[in-house]
């Protein structure tokens, strides 16, 4: 007994000495708590006012200090106690948090003993990441939570890919928790005002692909990172401490590509990815930063079965592709005359495509099992037939990816003319793009724009108006042909500038409209829609108004330049009744990625008088 409490009191004796003298050769803790690398492990960010810091983590399971969110100092040396303790198991500081005790231990040069952490090894294990992959899925307008589009992280395993199934590769994504139970207006809403805990998860990668491509038919973009062995460890261990770590999502800044940014951040300490979020986090301009910091060495594009179908189709001649139609559609069999009548190859490529579309059909549009079934059969026996005939290659690979189209926040300064009066008008965009900004690298026929301002300065009184303030507005004109018929529609909430029977007020207003959209040329699209527009203001008679309308057009959207024409007519019915009817064509010359020209002309009448609108002006994208 007296020998083992003498070996203890030594060992104490030491433990404390030890103790002391790395305190006294460790840096000032108070300047240590400021580091960089710190503040990114702990997810620290300035505060708005005062020169604190606050954690973005809302999870007391993330701290180790009770006033952990608030100090980075009194975090850094609850931490370092905790790592000092003796002992392991997955409730130990070490277990918990790997990335802080490694690079703890390396600054302050600590002994780097193992420890036993069973849970976070075996989670080490089964990802078995060699490198790291950024993941883009392109914009989905249907889906407020996927209007930007989506990022995620795949974990690639060891081997090259033609030996390597990366399709069972984990991903690391970040995600709203945001249940079944409420609906897509909730979820917006909920989503940007923080209604929502924030909930890293890990997946399998073809979970991602059977979800994004397959489903909701998105492109997806593969960014193989340029990370070390070392930092990619630091990745993996930092993803063990915030998995099921709440943080509220906000879908404008702290959302998907936001928590991402902030892995990369602390894998490559110094790249500083968040300090480029300021207003709003778009997940292809985070993308875009990724690379411009040349942290890519390989990019690879991932059709979704829609693009895929799609491009397979229009290799098909026109009377081909109406026979394709036709077979999917059970008019023309197979092995029918309309098909011996073909060449091998020709004959092939229609049975190819039609048997893709088919397959797409029966999971996208739920087409009946005991139709698509027997019919896809039949397929595959006819095209069994044909030999030495390769099939449809796949969709070539966009020459603009998403994140090298233009930058999401606008700014426009021009000039014009309301009848007899001049005005200059600024307007700022902070998202996202509109049917004339420069196509490349978006979807076409997509508009979405949030919290868009127009102001004019009226140069006759120098009178200054807001001119309109658009709270979101999205437009979707998806063409329609003989395989697909999506539908066109299109939705904004603001306020605008809108007659009177004597003035003109600033009323809000919901509208909204739906229809179709038509390919009329190579770059030329139609689009007709019924329209419903609803306006509340003290000014009109009953305190709101309603109309219902149509709204009919050309749209040309060009690499260099973009326009559109078209009619508005809509009938007042409740406070006021009267219809309302426009001509307006704009036009937008795009003279780099960054720079568009613009002009646009509006002829209305309205309350039975007349009144044209020009003006013309420069459109900036940063």
């Amino acid at each position: 007994m007296g020998t083992t409490l003498r070996r203890t009191g030594h060992a104490l004796l030491w433990l404390l000495f030890s103790v002391q003298l790395q305190a006294a050769e460790h840096p000032n803790l108070k300047t240590l708590s400021k580091d960089p690398v710190w503040l990114t492990l702990g997810n620290y960010r300035p505060d708005t006012f005062g020169d604190g810091y606050t954690s973005q983590a809302d999870d007391p399971a993330f701290f180790l200090s009770q006033n952990g969110k608030h100090s980075p100092e009194a975090e850094l040396e609850a931490t370092l106690t905790a790592i000092q303790k003796p002992g392991g198991g997955d409730k130990h500081a070490r277990c918990r948090f790997p990335a802080r005790d490694a690079w703890l231990r390396k600054t302050l040069k600590l002994p780097r003993t193992k420890v036993s952490c069973p849970a976070y090894d075996a989670w080490r294990s089964k990802l078995n990441t060699e490198t790291v992959t950024l993941v883009f899925a392109a914009s989905y307008l249907n889906s407020p939570s996927s209007m930007f589009g989506h990022t995620f992280l795949r974990l690639d395993p060891p081997g090259d890919d033609e030996h390597t199934n990366l399709l069972l590769a984990n991903t690391i994504s970040y995600a709203a928790d945001a249940g079944a139970r409420d609906n897509e207006l909730m979820f917006a809403y909920r989503g940007i005002f923080g209604g929502y805990p924030g909930i890293t998860t890990v997946q399998p990668y073809y979970e991602k692909v059977k979800l994004y491509s397959d489903i909701e038919n998105r492109d997806l973009w593969e960014y193989r990172l340029n990370l070390t062995d070392e930092e990619v460890d630091r990745l993996l261990a930092h993803a063990w401490e915030v998995e099921d770590k709440n943080f509220d999502y906000y879908f404008f800044d702290e959302n998907c590509a936001y928590r991402l940014l902030a892995l990369i951040d602390v894998a490559r300490p110094g790249t500083n990815l968040l300090d480029k979020v300021t207003t709003h986090a778009i997940p292809s301009d985070t993308v875009r930063w990724v690379v411009d910091k040349n942290l890519v060495k390989q990019v690879y594009y991932r059709p979704s079965a829609s693009t895929t179908v799609s491009y397979e189709v229009s290799t098909l001649p026109d009377d081909q592709q109406t026979l394709a139609a036709a077979i999917a559609n059970g008019y023309v069999k197979p092995d029918g005359p309309e098909l011996t009548a073909l060449s091998d190859e020709a004959r092939a490529h229609v049975l190819d495509a039609t048997y893709d579309y088919v397959r797409y059909q029966s999971t996208e549009e739920a087409w009946p099992r005991d139709y698509s079934a027997p019919l896809s059969r039949n397929l595959l026996v006819a095209r069994s037939q044909i030999q030495d005939v390769d099939p449809i290659p796949s969709p070539p690979e966009p020459e603009v990816r998403d994140d090298q189209g233009h930058d999401t926040f606008r700014l426009s300064l021009g000039g014009g003319r309301l009848d007899d009066r001049n005005f200059t008008q600024l307007t700022v965009r902070p998202a996202y793009h509109d049917l004339l900004d420069p196509p490349e690298g978006y979807r076409p026929g997509a508009q979405l724009q949030f919290l868009r301002l127009d102001a004019r300065l009226y140069t006759d009184n120098d009178e200054l108006q807001l001119e309109q303030l658009t709270a979101v507005e999205i437009r979707s004109l998806s063409p329609r042909n003989q395989f697909f018929s999506p539908l066109s529609w299109q939705v904004g909430v603001g306020a605008r500038r809108t007659e009177t029977v004597d003035k003109r007020v600033l009323s809000p207003y919901l509208d909204g409209g739906a229809g179709g959209s038509w390919r009329l040329g190579p770059w030329l699209q139609g689009y007709a829609m019924g329209t419903a527009d609803l306006e509340v203001d003290d000014d009109l008679k009953r305190g709101y108004d309603f109309a219902p309308g149509a709204d009919l057009g050309l749209i040309h959207q060009g690499t260099r330049l973009s326009t559109m024409l078209g009619v508005r007519s809509k009938a007042w019915i409740v406070s006021s009744q009267h219809r309302q009817d426009e001509l307006y064509t704009r036009a937008s010359w795009h003279v780099s990625r960054d720079i568009s020209l613009y002009g646009q002309f509006n002829r209305e009448r309205h309350y039975d008088r007349y009144q044209s609108t020009w003006q013309a002006g420069l459109h900036l994208y940063f």
